[in-house]
């Protein structure tokens, strides 16, 4: 099956970008925060912090990058420390950055780096470099895509937090949104839960969404009948999915033997390929290559475990490849509640392989699942309508 749709006028959505702005009152300057790596870096948090200081740019703000890192010495003092409070087994690196001495230490070190800079807007990509210190000369604002409450809800059975650990980062956290000016989120159900569990007054959070990797709109022919689904994963390969897709996938074939199925990865686990021979593996593929097979699939396969919204559902939809994945966090919200997409209540490979399975069987669904994804993504998730959003609210 072919379809041919055309792309939208860019010269005209740009001079809206310009007409928008012109009617703001935006900051001069902007510093954005992480604690993962230098914001501008664009392997940082999926880039987002780069993606988000980058449209600000284009709207005219001068942005400043802010990064209140740890030395070694630093990272092990307090890995020593979180142990001993009760916290439980230090699972990642990320869980001793929530101890109140190490996000007092980064709320230090970044209201000096404000100070230094002479910024009074800054964006946090998170709040493990919160709660502030510096809220009487500062404005701080929030961008974050979960809570910890989300994500204590399907975190996996072997966590090692303590519940003395969940009480008293919750704790920490609320103590944070209540320092904010106001708060962005990526999804809706992120605003709705900061409003029900951590008591966050309704005009003081905004769902602005998000934008997506440099991948362009597919507007050419595309195929739905060549059985070609895809996995994309290059880090964390089984909190993102992996196994479940494997094992679905081998359950699925022996009802359709013309299934195929690529899996984007690592490579880490070299038993794989040899474990599941009638999987395509690939790795370390360039972008034109990953941007060639989201456009060549008929469906995309990530069933994430607890990722809060994941932007490769949005660079497939936006490549016309409808999504399959589990109904849980951003993805009902992405597919607006399985419009373009197939949602499995549990992770489970016997569900997800029967959902491979209702897919394939409909090459003309996945069409129109397809085309309304893409027209979904193109009109509501932009970077440039992310940092308009945020403008409006920051000016007023």
């Amino acid at each position: 099956m072919l379809h041919v749709t055309s792309a939208p006028d860019d010269k005209a959505l740009s001079e809206s970008v310009r007409r928008q702005a012109d009617e703001i009152a935006l900051p001069d300057k902007l510093a954005i925060t992480s604690i993962f790596g230098r914001p501008f870096d664009p392997k940082i948090w999926s880039g987002a912090p780069n993606n988000v200081a980058t449209a600000f740019e284009r709207l005219g703000v001068e942005t400043i990058d802010a990064f209140p890192h740890l030395t070694r010495f630093e990272r092990s003092l307090f890995g020593v420390k979180y142990m001993l409070s009760g916290y439980g087994r230090l699972p990642t690196s990320l869980s001793l950055f929530r101890g109140a001495e190490v996000r007092a230490l980064r709320a230090r070190r970044l209201a000096k780096r404000l100070k230094d800079v002479d910024v009074r807007r800054v964006l946090h990509t998170g709040t493990l470099d919160l709660p502030a210190c510096d809220t009487d000369a500062v404005d701080h604002f929030l961008y974050c895509d979960h809570t910890w409450d989300l994500w204590f809800r399907h975190r996996d059975a072997a966590d090692p937090h303590t519940p003395k650990a969940f009480r008293i980062f919750d704790d920490y956290d609320r103590t944070c949104y209540a320092q904010m000016r106001h708060i962005f989120t990526f999804g809706t159900y992120v605003r709705d839960n900061l409003i029900s569990h951590y008591g966050v007054a309704p005009e003081r959070v905004t769902a602005v969404g998000s934008g997506m990797g440099p991948i362009d709109p597919y507007f050419g022919a595309k195929t739905y009948d060549n059985h070609l689904m895809l996995f994309v994963a290059k880090h964390l390969f089984a909190e993102k999915g992996g196994h479940l897709v494997l094992d679905a996938f081998a359950i699925a074939k022996q009802s359709r033997p013309e299934l195929r199925l690529i899996v984007v990865w690592d490579g880490k686990d070299k038993n794989l390929p040899r474990r599941y021979p009638h999987v395509e593996f690939r790795t370390q593929l360039r972008w034109g290559a990953l941007t060639r097979l989201y456009r060549e699939a008929s469906l995309f396969v990530q069933p994430m475990l607890n990722d809060p919204w994941g932007q490769v559902y949005l660079e497939a939809l936006v490549s016309r490849t409808p999504v399959l994945g589990l109904d849980r966090n951003g993805l009902p919200e992405i597919t607006e509640n399985g419009r373009h997409g197939f949602l499995v209540a549990e992770p489970d490979a016997r569900a997800i392989a029967a959902a491979m399975l209702d897919a394939a069987s409909d090459p003309s669904r996945l069409d129109r699942m397809g085309l309304s994804g893409q027209r979904h993504v193109l009109k509501n998730y932009s970077w440039d309508g992310v940092a308009r959003q945020m403008a409006f609210v920051m000016a007023s």
